[in-house]
């Protein structure tokens, strides 16, 4: 007994983590709710995590053990995905519509999953409806290395620092869906925030006073690792450090070959790090700033977000002008050419000690392929909805994960079409049927008007093709197959293509979705699944059902009464909730029929 409480006083003063025998454990204790904050100058709420917007960081090291406990202090359900970790073979834990019920309002449940067999630079962000991430209660994860495992550049002895980039809305999220649900689109967004913070005042008549800005604060000499996320809404940033060269050495789990670049790109839903040496004379700070691109020239300055890089022995404040974008605007040759340039590192080690390269990718056969196109939103029953191939999901109220284990019938389609169709678009929950170990080939058509970001959870993808036009049998002898990059949210540009090949390795279902959150809301998104033939046919994840797992639709039977107040009982199980099936299936039927 004696020897328990002082495991239990250890975990409580290493503010939650603590190692058992073999891989350790990370315990995070985390409630969401509403803050009241000032990011463009204007009152709103915000959604925040222990009290923080943005979230604390969720930081722990390769094949770790991830316990994180979610209080839902909204008045809304809730459900945390972890953008980018694969979460191999367990799909319970992937926190979208189509594999867990929503967390209801007042109610506690844990995320348990493995950082297996990954490192790098991730996001976790809200995902139970897509726009509330418009509202924050977004935070960021770093999976480190193992000891034995050394990273492919020298290590930056300035430490991790990590920015949060995106467009930003003064009005709520509610709001925002109430447009989208009346047909009207979202309209220009009223500025861009970096870490959760307005634009620093470089300009007097484009800057109010008064909103509070991020300085970063940084020593000369030292080197910085720049963990940068796109948790916006919709908009492509473009990153710059005035008088600064940013290396880029990973993105989203892959190390890459490291090449300095003035500015980047960065789509929504899309992570890279980037080595930063303070090199500079510090006669002043320095901008660091994020601004829209493909937009009216008359909001760039409304969209451009600003924030201060101050050396510990600057002289003064920034000044001059901004460092200058990429000038093509109207023009995405730049920002494809550059998507282009990013290469996977094939020398270097990723999680295993093995080189990244070590995986042929290019010499494995293609079982499927499908090419999906995406459309401008279009009617289909009178309301404005997003398609692809014609097809616009809608959430049942059973995930599809809990149907699929428990059979239960008239849920969803094993139809998706593997090709554009030739009649008119519905609202359906048609899903693809995957094949386990088998490759597959994705072709992402953009014939809409605006940059899409695609993400894929569960798995990284090899981006091996982009290219203008429509894609074609012929656009395979342009693909990339030694050392096209691996990650998990790849861009695809107006009237263009991106081609990407999947192993499909990982048994579950799970989501393929546009980052781009109006489309997403407008059922932009689909479901892959992928079965073990060889597990238990009551088994098809390959993992047994969590205990913790909240039942909703069809299955609101199996619901347990439960203690929703906070508990902790191990590291498997904890903090368990009572039941509130009506909540969750009114909402779901409100927000997505």
């Amino acid at each position: 007994m004696a020897l328990l409480l002082l495991l239990l006083l250890l975990f409580l003063l290493c503010g939650g983590y603590l190692a058992w025998a073999g891989d350790p454990f990370a315990y995070f204790d985390w409630e969401v709710s509403y803050l009241t904050a000032r990011p463009l100058g204007v009152a709103q709420k915000v959604i925040a995590i222990n009290g923080q917007f943005p979230g604390p960081p969720l930081n722990v090291t390769t094949n770790w053990n991830v316990v994180v406990n979610v209080r839902n202090a909204l008045d809304e359900p809730l459900l945390l995905t972890f953008h980018g970790l694969q979460q191999r073979r367990t799909p319970w834990q992937d926190g979208v519509l189509g594999t867990n019920c929503p967390i209801p309002p007042g109610w506690n449940w844990t995320y348990t999953f493995q950082a297996k067999d990954q490192v790098g630079s991730f996001f976790y962000s809200p995902s139970a409806s897509p726009l509330h991430r418009a509202a924050g209660g977004y935070g960021g994860i770093v999976v480190n290395n193992r000891e034995v495992i050394p990273i492919p550049f020298p290590f930056p002895d300035g430490g991790d620092l990590t920015l949060f980039l995106g467009d930003w809305y003064a009005r709520s999220h509610r709001d925002l869906r109430r447009s989208l649900d009346a047909g009207a689109p979202l309209g220009t967004p009223d500025g861009v925030l970096i870490n959760g913070l307005g634009p620093y005042r470089h300009n007097d008549s484009l800057v109010p006073d008064g909103i509070v800005y991020e300085r970063i604060n940084v020593d000369p000499g030292r080197t910085y690792r720049l963990r940068v996320h796109n948790v916006g809404v919709s908009a492509s940033l473009n990153f710059r450090i005035q008088g600064h060269s940013l290396l880029l050495v990973e993105t989203e789990g892959s190390y890459t070959s490291q090449q300095n670049y003035t500015n980047m790109d960065i789509h929504v839903g899309q992570s890279y790090s980037f080595l930063v040496t303070m090199d500079q004379n510090a006669s002043t700070d320095y901008y660091v700033v994020a601004s829209a691109r493909f937009v009216d020239a008359s909001t760039v300055d409304k969209l451009t977000g600003v924030a201060i890089l101050h050396y510990s022995n600057s002289q003064g404040p920034a000044s001059g002008p901004l460092p200058d974008a990429p000038d093509d605007q109207y023009d995405t040759a730049f920002s494809i050419n550059q998507a282009r340039s990013i290469r996977w590192n094939v020398t270097a080690s990723g999680a295993r000690p093995n080189p990244q390269g070590s995986f042929h990718y290019g010499d494995i056969t293609v079982t499927d392929v499908y090419l999906l196109q995406s459309r401008p939103p279009e009617l289909i029953d009178g309301k404005l909805r997003s398609t692809i191939n014609g097809i616009s999901y809608i959430a049942p109220s059973t995930p599809l994960v809990l149907a699929q284990l428990f059979n239960v019938p008239g849920v969803y389609k094993m139809d998706f079409p593997n090709h554009p169709m030739n009649r008119l678009p519905k609202v359906d929950t048609s899903i693809i049927n995957g094949t386990y170990k088998g490759f597959m080939e994705i072709i992402f058509q953009n014939n809409a008007t605006a940059v899409q970001s695609y993400h894929l959870d569960g798995y990284a993808f090899f981006v091996v093709g982009m290219d203008y036009g429509l894609w074609t049998e012929n656009s395979r002898g342009t693909y990339n197959k030694w050392d096209g990059v691996a990650r998990s949210t790849i861009q695809v540009f107006p009237g263009a293509w991106t081609a990407v090949l999947v192993f499909l390795d990982n048994a579950g279902i799970w989501n393929l979705r546009v980052e781009n959150l109006d489309s997403w809301y407008q059922g932009q998104e689909l479901y892959i699944s992928v079965v073990n033939p060889e597990e238990d046919h009551r088994d098809k994840t390959g993992l047994p059902l969590p205990d913790n797992t909240i039942f909703c639709g069809a299955l609101s039977s199996l619901q347990r009464e439960q203690s929703h107040r906070f508990q902790y009982s191990g590291a498997s199980r904890a903090w368990e909730m009572v039941s509130a099936v009506a909540v969750l299936t009114a909402w779901l039927a409100a927000t997505w029929l």
